[in-house]
């Protein structure tokens, strides 16, 4: 059977195939105990992501193949709509119900990059970005790429997650990347409504979403000092530490804002 090369992402770029059933990747090195985890999952009746299948073999790991529709850039209309926003926090919170009552091994080496840093008793997803949900019949169905899982607070996803979602862009990259429509108060009052957050993480989410794009800058700040090609070439192309500046001030701005959306 010919493979088939997977598409989308930067980190495991070119390095992700599909053989039948099954997905071949890049295993992380928390895979043992990520792959522990998600065979907990299952077990416990979350049907929403990947099985692994067979242990790591040469730093590469075999997963279920998960069908349905991937969006990647440039995102089609359906996977910027409402529903489709809709869906994600739905399944999102899912996730959590699930993951809240899964043991995970407090003492394995989960990742750090996009960990919350004030830790948690469940395991977050962290990188709920538009190529990790896979859709089928128009709505998020499950969650894919698990390599940033980590201990963290609910809240913590729900930030990381409406990032990508929402999206938490200043108006100009907004309008470079085709999104500046998307109304981002709106939209993440609609996220934080369908996954039923809590009145004292609303309160907390603005807040909580600058703390996370400042994790995500250090996460790109360590793969450019490493010369990642795929991270390099792509901040060179989209104006580098400038573009995140404007992202950070924009957000505190627009803090004021953002919790009277999530107030009403």
């Amino acid at each position: 059977m010919d493979d088939e090369l997977l598409t989308g992402g930067m980190a495991n770029a070119g390095a992700v195939l599909r053989r039948g059933t099954l997905v071949e990747r890049p295993a992380g090195p928390n895979a043992l105990a990520l792959h522990g985890f998600l065979r907990a999952l299952r077990a416990g009746g979350f049907p929403d992501a990947p099985l692994p299948v067979g242990e790591p073999v040469g730093g590469r790991e075999q997963l279920e193949f998960v069908p349905g529709e991937v969006a990647v850039s440039p995102y089609p209309a359906w996977a910027l709509g409402e529903d489709a926003l809709v869906s994600v926090a739905r399944l999102l919170r899912r996730w959590h119900d699930a993951s809240a009552r899964t043991p995970f091994d407090q003492d394995a080496d989960w990742s750090r990059e996009f960990a919350d840093p004030e830790g948690g008793s469940l395991i977050c997803h962290n990188d709920v970005c538009v190529e990790n949900v896979v859709f089928r019949s128009g709505a998020a169905a499950a969650l894919i790429d698990f390599d940033l899982a980590a201990p963290g607070r609910p809240v913590w996803d729900v930030a990381m997650a409406a990032r990508y979602w929402a999206p938490a862009l200043d108006p100009t990259t907004a309008a470079e990347t085709d999104r500046a429509h998307l109304e981002v108060p709106h939209r993440l009052r609609l996220f934080a409504d369908a996954y039923g957050l809590s009145p004292a993480d609303r309160t907390a989410l603005p807040s909580v979403l600058e703390q996370a794009t400042a994790v995500c800058r250090a996460f790109v700040a360590r793969r450019i000092a490493a010369g990642q090609p795929a991270f390099v070439s792509y901040f060179d192309s989209s104006g580098g530490w400038s573009r995140w500046d404007r992202l950070q001030s924009w957000l505190s701005d627009q803090r004021p804002l953002l919790e009277r959306a999530l107030k009403e």
